[in-house]
């Protein structure tokens, strides 16, 4: 496929997978990229020597592009930026913040930048930004969400209409059909988060993958809006959290109940109980826990097929 996202970024397919929270190192990363897409090695849950240590394995794993996505709103986002720089990397998606803080400093180094948004008002403001691509995120998406709310199906086209630089579709896109769906609308590729969560290859706990493959419609939720949007699994600590907001919380209150390694000790330690499971609506979808080469394989053999029946009606 050859098409505006597989020329900026150098890669076989219009398919990028999320840099997700304690899911996505350099193993998922590098097996995407192999396999014809763009991995991303998920900045967020890592330590600036960890994620240093990922992007050099990645570099061993594969030789084909791969990014890291940074949630700007990290703590220690200035040390991240730099090693991202030093270690060569070409290809950053930026999340969670103003993109003019970063992306001019970036392109200076020769990195293309893509940011992720969840409305048009702020894809304009990433594209006045100076970023190369957008990534518009519809609220089905697992983990930290928009506001707005506002669906990939709406969201896509809205974007579209608004912009002129490639645009990246996300947020309950895990098939073939859904890949073509979303390019239908505007797309120019997809990024895909959930479906890559339950590969062999995510860096999550097997009980959280195991748990993303029995995920039925219904068993997510967007909650914690008071601090960030996140959509998660309905377990105990949803339940806990929905208790405790039926006594109209302080902030402070809220944030008592949350505490904190939340995410880590749900996704990548594997309690089931206490943890938090970010996971999207499309995990109802999800079946089998399988390899990423084999996931990809699929996905492009369906997106043919769907093709060729949309053109024959």
């Amino acid at each position: 496929m050859n098409n505006k996202i597989t020329q900026l970024f150098g890669i076989k397919y219009p398919i990028i997978q999320g840099g997700m929270i304690w899911n996505s190192g350099y193993k998922l990363a590098s097996a995407v990229s192999n396999a014809g897409g763009l991995g991303l090695i998920g900045a967020g849950s890592m330590y600036p020597d960890v994620l240093r240590e990922h992007i050099q394995k990645c570099k061993q794993a594969t030789d084909k592009p791969f990014g890291v996505n940074v949630p700007m709103l990290y703590p220690n986002v200035e040390e991240i930026i730099d090693i991202i720089i030093k270690e060569g990397v070409k290809i950053v998606f930026t999340s969670a913040g103003n993109p003019k803080i970063w992306t001019s400093h970036l392109k200076e180094s020769g990195i293309i930048v893509v940011h992720v948004v969840s409305s048009s008002k702020f894809a304009l403001k990433a594209q006045e930004a100076g970023v190369d691509a957008i990534v518009a995120e519809g609220f089905e998406a697992g983990g930290h969400n928009g506001r707005e709310e506002t669906t990939t199906f709406t969201l896509i086209p809205m974007v579209k209409e608004n912009i002129n630089i490639p645009l990246i579709a996300a947020g309950g896109i895990a098939t073939g059909k859904g890949m073509l769906a979303a390019m239908v609308l505007g797309a120019d590729g997809i990024q895909m988060g959930s479906r890559f969560a339950a590969s062999k290859e995510s860096s999550a706990h097997e009980n959280f993958k195991n748990t993303i493959i029995n995920t039925k419609e219904g068993d997510t939720q967007l909650t914690l809006k008071e601090l960030a949007p996140v959509r998660l699994i309905k377990n105990k600590f949803y339940d806990d959290l929905q208790e405790l907001y039926t006594k109209c919380p302080t902030m402070e209150e809220i944030k008592e109940l949350l505490g904190r390694a939340r995410a880590k000790r749900g996704m990548f330690e594997g309690d089931l109980i206490e943890g938090e499971l970010e996971i999207g609506q499309i995990a109802g979808l999800i079946h089998e826990i399988k390899p990423v080469a084999d996931i990809i394989k699929e996905i492009i053999a369906e997106f043919e097929l769907a093709k060729k029946e949309a053109n024959s009606l």
